[in-house]
């Protein structure tokens, strides 16, 4: 840690979406610590992710936010289930069968109320959330970062500083880039296009709630997530080259594709779009370090992996919680250094490890999680484990040595794992 420099909090925090919300209340209210929150935008502010998987009430339940989010009459979730391309509906497959334990139901979340839920959450906790602040650029001394440098809506700049700094500024990844940390997937570059429809069919009892994911065949993937208000949020995956072969229009490209699968089809016709068309690349990437002197990130801003299985809250919420304990070692042991957080990305990049080898098998056109269990009924708990979001400090080599006898597995990247430091050792 750098001595004889006057600090305006202990830890500074940039974004206030899941990740930094996370950090920001265990920090403040766990560890009592002074901290400052920037946000760019001002909430409530709309956000694509809204299916909540199981294993994020670990995380959710140490903010207290379980009993809010109950209160708060999200639709729930209980299940997951998988359409092939033909229409035909798999068995859904249940949580509660699988765990006897309040996060067997889950939660689908508009993310305006939750994100607004999770500022307001972090402000209770004692933390300092500014919103309309733009972070313009990182303070360095002694090859150690030490706060930043930014602007309020005004125009008038000004710098704070701090032993360390959290970046959780989402796909902006600020930090990220200003380094070329971004490393990105060598396979999983594929795009989205979603919108929200109103009044389309709901599948009945225990099944409304339900995720569901619709196979089109050899080109993609659909989501269709049910949410509170009789509201859908619909969308589809796929290669940017097959979904813009015909042009660029979001409308006419959804309701085209809509067509190719007829459960998709059957659900949405019910229903009528309104709002926007949104589209993003869904491109998988991680950053090169987890860390630098007096800097660590969390959420997006350290990695982001193909949705397929929801998991983006979850990394959100477990990286804003693992890396707030990370922060406070540092803190307590006076060293802020990169290395300090080496166990840290040690520990998150593992979790994603395991989470994208079962993505690759997912895009395996020969593979199914049927014929696994089938043949070997042993790993059908860790399997369930691992798509449940039960990734940290656990070994799956077993399920994936399986596993690859079914798919093509990708090699273990080694982003992510190392925190780069210029202190000595």
């Amino acid at each position: 840690m750098i001595t004889n420099l006057s600090y305006d909090c202990d830890v500074l925090i940039i974004g206030a979406g899941p990740a930094g919300c996370s950090a920001a209340t265990i920090l403040a209210e766990e560890k009592g610590r002074k901290v400052i929150v920037l946000e760019k935008e001002h909430f409530p502010r709309y956000h694509v992710g809204e299916s909540l998987i199981p294993h994020c009430w670990d995380t959710l339940n140490r903010l207290g936010m379980t009993e809010r989010l109950n209160e708060k009459g999200f639709q729930i979730k209980q299940s997951v289930q998988f359409v092939s391309p033909d229409g035909e509906l798999s068995a859904p497959f249940y949580f509660s069968k699988h765990t006897d334990h309040p996060r067997a139901k889950t939660w689908q979340v508009d993310r305006e109320t939750f994100d607004t839920m999770m500022m307001e959450r972090a402000r209770e906790a004692g933390a300092d959330v500014r919103e309309g602040i733009k972070v313009l650029d990182f303070i360095e001394q002694d090859g150690a970062i030490v706060g930043v440098r930014a602007e309020d809506e005004a125009g008038k700049r000004f710098e704070l500083r701090a032993p360390v700094t959290m970046d959780a500024s989402g796909r902006d990844a600020l930090f990220q880039r200003k380094k070329k940390w971004r490393k990105r997937d060598p396979k999983l570059n594929k795009i989205a296009i979603w919108t929200l429809y109103k009044g389309a069919k709901r599948d009945p009892g225990v099944d409304e709630g339900a995720t569901t994911i619709a196979y089109v065949k050899e080109k993609g993937w659909f989501w269709n997530i049910p949410l509170k208000d009789d509201i859908v949020s619909t969308g589809i995956v796929a290669e940017r080259d097959y979904l813009y072969r015909d042009g660029r229009d979001l409308a006419e490209i959804y309701e085209r594709e809509i067509k190719e699968n007829k459960w998709v089809e059957e659900h949405l016709s019910e229903g009528e779009q309104f709002g926007e068309y949104w589209v993003t690349g869904e491109y998988s990437y991680r950053a090169e370090n987890c860390a630098t002197d007096g800097l660590v990130l969390i959420g997006d801003a350290f990695a982001f992996l193909d949705p397929v299985f929801s998991s983006g809250v979850y990394l959100a919420l477990t990286t804003g919680s693992l890396g707030a304990d990370a922060v406070e070692k540092a803190l307590v042991e006076g060293d802020t250094s990169g290395r300090q957080f080496a166990d840290y990305g040690e520990r998150v990049c593992q979790g994603i490890e395991w989470m994208r080898k079962l993505v690759y098998a997912f895009y395996d056109e020969d593979f199914s999680f049927k014929d696994v269990v089938m043949k070997y009924a042993e790993v059908r708990r860790d399997l369930t484990d691992c798509l449940i979001g039960d990734l940290i400090d656990k070994d799956y080599t077993e399920l994936f040595d399986r596993v690859a006898e079914f798919a093509e597995l990708p090699s273990e990247l080694p982003h992510g794992k190392v925190a780069k430091s210029g202190a000595p050792a």
